[in-house]
């Protein structure tokens, strides 16, 4: 069963394109400077770690990091500075045990599964400092995803409603008929192409040095599933963010950020999830939301992403609402089921 699930994991994987290597940007000097990563930094993350959390394939557990906190936070700082500062992830670092996390449906069906990394804890601390620069990095040149509500800090599901539905409710009360569309990717954080990640986080100005060791960090990634006490093989991960680690969330956040640039509609993101709605009271209306459509739909082309059809639905609102008809690529999109029951 170890074996079955991860060749199916596996072959969700975009295929490597090409080496994981840089553009060669010049830089204006900061942009490459020294990490510091200080005793006392690391020793704040340990000593808030969850001691009742499992290992990762190193075996060294949480409650055990966490109670010598004061005694390896020294050893672990030099250890991560020179990690970062040289570009170089320890192979213990780049391996994962995955634990398949049951969904729903039929429990036969490897693709009912959801599998989530169990990875090195010393790594999760370093990645929780690097995470921290990385924000700040992207927030200073001004390159933060101003639509996006997921994994973000003081945003949550409830702001992301909140936002969409404001503006929704505010076409409505003016007697507009109103069209959305939900989208969701399709195994969207295990699909991630490394290459086009990588181009797009060398645009957004972050430190080179921690760039680098994203690069390194992504190269070479081995998984296995751990199944009631058995372990499968060895899979290369050749594309995704590892679900369960500490950058994943950030770095597919980053990645998608150019998502949705173009349109004259509203548009909010939640991690993966994407809403997009607009006035549909003519055909004209219809053709804009339909173009907008269609430009998430080459995004998701060009990045090697892909929209899971099924998932993707439209829903009309206002009395006088056309019902207007709206394609995903080839795919004619169906109303959501809380309209259908309308």
């Amino acid at each position: 069963m170890a074996q079955y699930l991860n060749k199916y994991f596996a072959s969700v994987f975009n295929k490597a394109n090409g080496e994981l290597r840089g553009n060669g940007r010049m830089t204006n000097g900061n942009e490459d400077m020294e990490v510091d990563i200080t005793t006392s930094e690391v020793e704040a993350i340990l000593e808030q770690l969850n001691g009742t959390k499992s290992e990762g394939p190193d075996n060294l557990h949480p409650r055990i990091l966490k109670e010598l906190a004061h005694e390896i936070a020294s050893p672990l700082a030099r250890i991560f500075n020179e990690s970062v500062n040289s570009g170089v992830v320890p192979y213990d670092w780049r391996i994962a045990n995955v634990v398949p996390i049951f969904k729903k449906g039929r429990k036969s069906d490897p693709s009912n599964y959801r599998p989530v990394s169990l990875t090195s804890v010393v790594c999760k601390v370093l990645e929780k400092i690097l995470k921290e620069k990385v924000v700040k990095d992207i927030e200073v040149n001004g390159n933060w995803d101003k639509v996006q509500h997921g994994f973000t800090k003081g945003r949550s599901c409830q702001t992301n409603l909140i936002s969409f539905f404001e503006k929704v409710t505010d076409y409505l009360d003016k007697g507009n008929a109103v069209d959305l569309i939900y989208l969701d990717f399709s195994k969207a954080f295990d699909t991630v192409p490394h290459a086009e990640l990588l181009v797009k986080l060398e645009k957004m100005g972050i430190n080179m040095r921690i760039e680098r060791w994203i690069r390194n960090w992504l190269k070479g990634r081995l998984q296995r599933v751990v199944l009631k006490g058995e372990l499968s093989g060895w899979k290369e991960v050749t594309s995704g963010v590892p679900q369960g680690s500490v950058l994943g969330p950030i770095l597919f956040n980053l990645f998608i950020t150019d998502l949705g640039t173009k349109s004259g509609n509203v548009l909010i993101k939640f991690a993966d999830d994407t809403k997009l709605g607009g006035i549909a009271n003519t055909e004209k209306d219809r053709d804009i939301i339909q173009e907008d459509l269609d430009d998430l739909v080459n995004w998701s082309n060009s990045n090697r992403m892909k929209f899971n059809s099924e998932k993707c639905k439209v829903m009309h609102l206002g009395i006088n609402n056309k019902n207007f008809r709206y394609r995903l690529g080839t795919h004619q999109l169906e109303a959501t089921e809380e309209e259908k029951d309308l």
